[in-house]
């Protein structure tokens, strides 16, 4: 053989080993992958402890068998065997090995799309294609990936297309925390990562960083920073500082920082930040908003500080100070148990100072509270049981000094309500306690019930069968039923509140009813209910009322007046009545032509006739009283303005009469997919008359007619209509006399003494998004009440409202929302005879629409006819920054004129980051 054939013979033998070497390594992983046992996990890739672990068996062999020496130590699989010299069944032992130093504690499993690709020599794997590797909680991908067997540090790069353009860079999750970049080297063994050009999440911000490197512990490095809540690769803003650390799920922690927008430095310097991201509840500072008052000065508000006292409990305390010396606390504590119950106390004092001190006339003062609690009780907590509160009290001049959002300054009328109630499962009783509160801002009168109590038994049959086989006996329908009130009120000015004068206004009261009554149909289409009811009252105040000729009447500014006192005790008053009812339905159809888009009009008239009777129990509780200085007179009861009422003066015994009906049409329609194309239109809801005639009386026989109409057209106008008619005529003086109106020969029923119409729609375009905002709204309606989230949302629902600019929605184009009322009463001075007509209107609109789809226009107002002024009108203006949102609020006139113009981030972790410039004027 010459040298270069044995050179050549030489390298073949030298191939040859390396192709077959290679296939006894590759062979047992090829048939784990076909055979599908252990798809992805490779041994010597991953020396996991399952590799490892002794497997224990028995031995069926009846012989004894010789001892075997230990394999080699490289060999960490070889099984040794031990002889048994107690029996014939030996049990298989294992000699364990030490365990390799690189050996992982986790299996690791890896795919790619396009090629795997093994280097034996180099002990390096290569995976190509949409690589990904799961190792523990870490779940990375990229577009290309290799691992070297030797250090265990695993490489993830992105490639290039055809056109150049980057694409499949690594993604790294590992335990909620993700990580974007270009270039990923992580190590199997310290579990340390290093990673460049990364671009991670933490709850609402993103941090971008040039290089960054994860610790053991999960803790976060970054050098060359950008920290932003803007979603895009490249942010509009950020602050940008050289170093970064990020403790997982409780702190971003920066050095000195620079705010940059569109990447331009700012002026804006801070020494240091600190980004919470943790999860649920923290107690820490609320950052004040700088204001500027006209009436206050220069101001910090709603600074103050959260105290989060576990799960079911948490205080936020606020404060607004001024330069002029007004200052404001507000603390609310809010409390909450899962399945059980929430609710939230809002306490609030404020200190008003108006003018110069120097100047005693300019200058005022006005020390204001209010107090607002809510509650709510589950109602999984106790069955058959409920408890809940919603209380707004405070000082009339509170909301004129120290509220600015449109909806409260609007509303002079504050009320609160507690109530208990308890229904006893499988029992007719019904129980309700409460405590109610009625408040006017304007005229400081106050009303307070408590307790005011209400007790139900459900109607009940007493002469049913427990079984019923057949059909039932006329009496076996008849039914009773108890109803009782128990009211103490007080009526008083705000000023006399807790003072001895609110207990001496104090009323008490409690009423019983107990009604009997049954129905049978007759004559197939009428149903006739026979009734009885007994009412009795209880009072323990009678009012003693006279003409006093020589006291001053403030209202007439001359002598002469009612003078009034009370006699306590205890007073009793009842009262029965019989009726005898028959109602039907008539129904009448009109059908069009075949041709007509309208197919046919329906009438419905439900006509009601009843006839009843009620004596005079109580000829005592009614006397004459002398109103005026010309000697008029009027029935008067002893217990007039008592709490609970005061039955009927006289006898009764007369005919009630009613006539209700409701107008349909029936149009074709081409959206109908039954295959008869029509669709039901209600033309009117509901439109008729009721009075009564007295057949007992002596005069004024004959009541006044009430008449009623409502509709919904076109499911868009909402139409509402009521109105009175005096069928009697009167004197030159204006009083009535016993005859009826038609009878001086006019066709009419009578003189409208009052009326009222009212309308309201509403318009908007398509909502873009509005399926998922449905979605998100049953989430929010079907979740716990008592969860912490939920009272979350309704503060942001809170701030939506008092803050209309900076809460608009861009997804829908435009919305109008337009209502009208109108009010008519006609009244007859009796002494005079003068004749006072008033008409009231007022319309009330509120809507916006986008001028472009990132700028938004938006107005609420109204105007009232009356007094020919505009209504309290507030104006804004919004424009969508991507990740900023800028808004205008404008109230241009009115006693209360506010301009302001902020500009601030989306995310709610900035919400604090905002530039915000407000003028405020009020007139005193």
């Amino acid at each position: 053989m010459n040298a270069s054939y044995k050179n050549n013979y030489k390298k073949f033998f030298r191939h040859t080993y390396l192709v077959f070497a290679g296939m006894f390594i590759a062979i047992p992983f090829i048939i784990d992958a076909v055979a599908g046992s252990r798809p992805h996990a490779i041994s010597f890739f991953n020396k996991s402890l399952a590799d490892t672990v002794p497997v224990v068996r028995k031995d069926t062999g009846k012989t004894k068998p010789s001892a075997v020496k230990p394999a080699a130590a490289a060999d960490t699989n070889v099984l040794s065997k031990a002889t048994d010299t107690s029996g014939p069944v030996t049990v298989d032992t294992l000699y364990v090995p030490k365990i390799s130093k690189d050996t992982l504690d986790a299996p690791v499993t890896y795919k790619a799309k396009d090629s795997i690709i093994l280097m034996v020599p180099d002990k390096r794997f290569y995976l190509y294609g949409s690589a990904n590797t799961k190792y523990k909680t870490i779940d990375l991908t990229a577009e290309k990936m290799n691992f070297d067997q030797e250090t265990g540090t695993l490489e993830a790069t992105n490639s290039r297309d055809t056109a150049g353009k980057l694409f499949g860079g690594p993604v790294m999750n590992d335990g909620g925390q993700s990580f974007e970049s270009d270039t990923l080297r992580y190590n199997f063994t310290s579990q340390k990562a290093k990673i460049y050009n990364t671009r991670s999440q933490y709850g609402e911000g993103y941090i971008h960083s040039a290089q960054t490197k994860k610790a053991a512990d999960n803790t976060i490095f970054g050098f060359k920073n950008g920290y932003t809540t803007c979603n895009l690769d490249t942010p509009h803003f950020s602050f940008r500082a050289r170093k970064i650390k990020v403790i997982p799920d409780k702190l971003v922690i920066s050095g000195p920082a620079n705010l940059e927008i569109e990447g331009i430095p700012t002026p804006l310097f801070i020494p240091f930040a600190i980004f919470p991201i943790t999860q649920g509840q923290r107690s820490g500072i609320l950052p004040p908003q700088y204001v500027v008052n006209q009436q206050k000065g220069i101001g910090l508000e709603n600074g103050g500080y959260y105290i989060g006292l576990g799960d079911n409990f948490d205080l936020t305390m606020r404060g607004d100070v001024y330069s002029y010396g007004s200052w404001s606390l507000t603390a609310s504590p809010t409390y909450r148990k899962r399945y059980k119950y929430s609710g939230g106390l809002n306490l609030s004092f404020a200190n008003t100072r108006f003018g110069d001190p120097a100047v005693k006339s300019e200058f005022s003062t006005s020390k204001d509270f209010r107090v607002t609690w809510n509650h709510s009780m589950d109602s999984k907590a106790r069955p058959g049981v409920n408890f809940g509160a919603a209380v707004n009290f405070g000082t009339s001049s509170y909301n004129r000094y120290n509220v600015y959002d449109y909806n409260t300054r609007v509303n002079n009328n504050i009320g609160s309500s507690i109530t208990f109630s308890k229904t006893w499962i499988g029992k007719p009783y019904n129980l309700s306690l409460g405590l109610n509160h009625s408040q006017n801002l304007s005229t400081r009168d106050v009303s307070v019930s408590f307790p005011d109590g209400t007790f139900t038994v459900n109607t009940i049959y007493p002469f049913q069968r427990k079984e019923m086989i057949g059909s039932p006996k006329w009496y076996e329908k008849i039914g009773i039923s108890y109803n009782t009130v128990l009211r103490n009120q007080a009526n008083f000015k705000d000023s006399l509140f807790g003072k001895q004068a609110m207990f001496d206004a104090m009323q008490t009261g409690m009423q019983h009813n107990i009604p009997i009554s049954f129905s049978i149909p007759v004559f197939k289409t009428f149903t006739l209910s026979p009734g009885i009811n007994y009412s009795e009252y209880w009072y323990t105040k009678k009012f003693n009322r006279k003409w006093d000729p020589n006291k001053f009447n403030p209202g007439t500014g001359i002598n002469g007046a009612i003078d009034t006192s009370y006699e306590a005790g205890f007073f009793t008053a009842r009262d029965v009545s019989t009726s005898l009812a028959l109602s039907t339905a008539v129904y009448g159809m009109y059908a069009f032509n075949k041709n007509s888009k309208i197919k046919a009009i329906r009438h419905v008239m439900r006509p009601t006739l009843s006839a009843s009777f009620r004596p005079d129990l109580n000829p005592h509780l009614y006397k004459e009283l002398q109103y005026n200085n010309a000697g008029d007179k009027s029935m008067v009861s002893v217990y007039d303005g008592a709490i609970i009422g005061v039955p009927s003066s006289g006898s009764f015994g007369g005919l009630n009469f009613g006539l209700d009906n409701n107008l349909e049409m029936k149009v074709y329609s081409k959206k109908d997919t039954t295959g008869n194309h029509e669709r039901k239109i209600k033309l009117l809801d509901g439109f008729g008359i009721n009075g009564s005639y007295n057949l007992v009386a002596d005069s004024f026989k004959l009541s006044t007619f009430s008449l009623y109409a409502r509709t919904n057209l076109f499911d868009k106008l909402n139409i509402s209509a009521s109105g009175n008619i005096d069928p009697y005529q009167t004197d030159a003086r204006g009083r009535r006399i016993d005859k009826y109106v038609w009878q001086n020969g006019k066709i009419s029923l009578g003189r409208l003494t009052n009326a009222s119409i009212s309308m309201s729609t509403s318009f908007q375009s398509k909502d873009k998004k509005s399926k998922a905002k449905e979605q998100t709204m049953d989430s929010i309606q079907n979740a716990q009440s008592t969860d912490a989230a939920f009272a979350a949302q309704q503060r942001q629902l809170q701030m939506v409202r008092n803050n209309p600019g900076e809460y608009v929605d861009f997804d829908i184009p435009w919305r109008v929302d337009l209502s009208y009322s109108l009010s008519y009463t006609n009244t007859i001075i009796p002494d005079s005879g003068g004749v006072v007509r008033r008409i009231t209107q007022y319309v009330s609109f509120n809507g916006d629409f986008s001028l472009t789809p990132k700028w938004k226009i938006g107005l609420n107002s109204g105007f009232d006819f009356t007094n020919m002024q505009i209504a309290y009108t507030n104006m804004y203006i919004s424009r969508d920054l991507h990740c900023w949102q800028m808004s205008i609020n404008l109230i241009p006139f009115g006693t209360f004129r506010q301009f302001s113009i902020t500009i601030n981030p989306k995310a709610g972790i900035l919400r604090d980051l905002r530039i915000n410039r407000s003028r405020q004027f009020y007139d005193l």
